[in-house]
């Protein structure tokens, strides 16, 4: 029977059918990594072009927010709690809230929406069961200033060691041979290469707002991992 395009369970499939496109060729598991990533807290700006297509919208809170998941079994798995929306404003991330049917407190969990499908108006997380919620690591909104200063402070270490080895690098080359120098030229540039873009990168961070500081945090990671490697060639 074909649905009415009006009618609540059509927008209900469309809406989970464009969740799981968007996510198909990128997501295909529960990995514990996808639920720090979701931790980010991303703004996602509307512009005055936009108010209309807005205010005619489809609402989110008033037609998923709330509702049960249940896996295959028709057990229990938890409840929609937030979607997480990611910078592309594309709909990324279900979060589910575990309560205490599943023996546990309050446990919020970051899951793909590729992996929530609506049958019969039911909500159903494919192999999703009890052990597999309490598994999952609980999700957190990115708003935890210790941790963040946590993160920034590693990074300032790995600066300032990328900065003392540049400096042991050059009284090094100061009395070496021309041909040993060459190399420890080249091992300085290096260096200081990997040292400008980690202090960029951490630059960038630090003059966000705080609790977005996770949207950085990728790219300053991989900067202090080429930084630390980039050392380590040069006094190994």
């Amino acid at each position: 029977m074909k649905l009415p395009p009006t009618s609540p369970k059509f927008k209900r499939l469309a809406l989970l059918a464009a969740m799981a496109a968007i996510l198909s060729t990128s997501l295909s598991g529960l990995a514990p990594a996808l639920a720090q990533i979701a931790g980010g807290s991303t703004t996602v700006d509307a512009h005055i072009t936009e108010s209309t297509q807005l205010a005619m919208g489809w609402s989110v809170k008033k037609t998923l927010m709330g509702k049960t998941i249940f896996n295959e079994a028709g057990e229990k798995v938890g409840k929609v709690q937030d979607l997480i929306i990611a910078p592309d404003k594309n709909v990324s991330y279900i979060i589910v809230g575990a309560g205490g049917f599943v023996g546990i407190g309050r446990h919020d969990v970051a899951i793909p929406v590729s992996r929530i499908q609506d049958k019969s108006g039911k909500l159903v997380m494919a192999g999703g069961s009890k052990d597999l919620i309490k598994s999952l690591p609980e999700f957190n909104y990115a708003t935890d200033n210790s941790k963040r200063d946590a993160f920034v402070a590693a990074a300032d270490q790995d600066i300032a060691k990328g900065k003392a080895t540049v400096s042991s690098l050059e009284k090094k080359a100061g009395a070496a041979t021309a041909e040993a120098k060459i190399k420890i030229d080249q091992d300085i540039v290096a260096v200081q290469v990997e040292l400008k873009t980690t202090e960029s990168k951490l630059t960038e961070m630090k003059q966000a707002n705080a609790v977005r500081w996770r949207e950085f945090e990728v790219e300053v990671s991989a900067a202090t991992a080429r930084l630390r490697k980039s050392i380590d060639k040069a006094m190994g």
